[in-house]
């Protein structure tokens, strides 16, 4: 190899998966159906989904909420349950979180 492929493969991250990038992708394009119906926006916009965990037999979704006692929670949970499974090929787990939702995190994308 030369010097400049040598640089080359250094760069790339050893615990990089495209594969699970790529699924974890899918899923947050999926969840972009799940619109808060008092905001209007989205989960993904308002940063409501806060972690992916990909599994073999499941996979769980982190989640906060706008306000602790929304009264779309339930609506919510299950929308992103559903639109998660339509990308995975197994069961998915919603966790909801105890963090505080902060608007000025709205807008900002994974």
């Amino acid at each position: 190899m030369t010097e400049t492929q040598d640089a080359q493969h250094a760069t790339i991250d050893p615990g990089f998966d495209a594969q699970r990038r790529a699924t974890e992708l899918a899923i947050l394009d999926a969840l972009r159906a799940v619109v808060d119906p008092e905001i209007g926006m989205n989960v993904v916009e308002l940063a409501l989904i806060k972690q992916i965990l990909l599994g073999q037999d499941e996979t769980e979704i982190k989640m906060i909420l706008t306000t602790p006692f929304c009264p779309y929670a339930g609506a919510m949970i299950a929308q992103v349950k559903e639109q998660a499974e339509s990308v995975v090929d197994h069961q998915v787990k919603v966790t909801l979180l105890a963090e505080r939702w902060d608007p000025r995190d709205a807008g900002l994308m994974w």
